[in-house]
């Protein structure tokens, strides 16, 4: 091992991550890996979230950044409610070790990969910011509007997670289309449609029953069955435009990649459907939405892959010189 001089120790306190770097090269297979366990992470803090609302544990920490105003922990007293609220609450430092050692190993890749080490930092940034956010829904007394921005920033954290998992399995050249205009505007509509399916999603459930704690909390002043029949309809447009595009691929012999997603996708919003339609007639039952929670990150996920998986991103050789976007291979007449 080498020996550490004064000068390494300067330059380690000043820039840590460069200092690593520099004597740590992981394998893309280990940078593939860290960002999918942030991935991972994002999901299970999103599912756990849930269930703290589900069990009525909103408030089990009455108060923010503590648990309450003597203690950093929750107590004895505080009983369940409290260790379930104070849980969710560690599961945060998880998230942000998963969320380091990704950008740890995107720093450390050679050659360094800029772009995905700043996927990483947004997603450092996002964490720190929906923690804030969650303390602020605490500290209002679960009140629906922040309650539904809570999870829409765990969304949209959940996508730029996505994204840099994605990205860790290619190359840094410029993305080439496989599928021709048509096609990926049709899957920018379904991402949108998608967007707007999840954001009316929070709508019903901070008008619905499950408030999240076991006293008085406000809900949204909206008729819960209309806006549910709304999200209802969306999950069918997005599942038509799914299978729409399943026949476009097959029909132009598109790529076996998109084809792929597709399949997936399509297999996971008609899972997805069911357990809405189940969960709306038997009353919403706890477990069931926490199945639909967990439904819709994967949702997420599977849009954003297929969204993702419409172009290619080849490893550049050593020493050359970044091609230009080349012409679909694929494209919809």
């Amino acid at each position: 091992m080498p020996e550490k001089t004064r000068a390494d120790a300067v330059e380690a306190a000043r820039n840590p991550l460069a200092f690593i770097a520099v004597r740590w090269t992981p394998s893309p297979g280990t940078v593939r890996r860290a960002a999918l366990a942030a991935m991972v992470m994002t999901v299970v803090i999103v599912v756990t979230g849930g269930a703290v609302r589900l069990t009525g544990s909103g408030l089990g920490c009455p108060t923010w950044p503590k648990c309450t105003e003597d203690s950093l922990t929750s107590t004895r007293e505080m009983g369940l409610h409290g260790a379930i609220e104070f849980g969710n609450r560690m599961l945060t430092y998880v998230l942000s070790a998963a969320v380091g050692w990704a950008i740890i190993a995107a720093r450390s890749a050679k050659p360094r990969r800029r772009a995905l080490t700043r996927l990483g930092w947004v997603q450092f940034w996002v964490v720190m910011g929906n923690a804030v956010l969650g303390g602020i829904v605490v500290l209002v007394g679960l009140n629906p509007y922040t309650v539904a921005a809570h999870f829409l920033l765990s969304t949209a954290l959940l996508a730029v997670a996505t994204v840099m998992w994605q990205r860790a399995k290619e190359g840094d050249e410029p993305p080439r289309p496989l599928v021709g205009r048509p096609l990926r505007q049709l899957v920018q509509v379904m991402v949108a449609v998608t967007a707007l399916l999840i954001a009316v999603g929070t709508v019903v459930t901070g008008a619905g029953p499950h408030a999240g704690d076991s006293s008085d909390v406000p809900r949204m002043p909206v008729d819960w069955e209309v806006v549910s029949r709304l999200h209802a309809v969306l999950a069918w447009v997005v599942v038509a435009l799914v299978f729409a595009l399943w026949f476009v691929l097959k029909a132009v012999d598109a790529p076996p990649g998109p084809l792929a997603r597709t399949r997936e996708l399509f297999a996971i919003l008609l899972l997805q459907g069911l357990i809405g339609y189940v969960q709306y007639l038997t009353d919403l039952p706890e477990i069931l939405v926490g199945l639909h929670m967990l439904g819709s990150c994967l949702v997420w996920i599977g849009v954003l892959r297929l969204l993702l998986s419409l172009r290619e991103r080849p490893y550049a050789a050593p020493g050359q010189v970044p091609a230009r976007p080349e012409t679909p291979v694929a494209a919809a007449h």
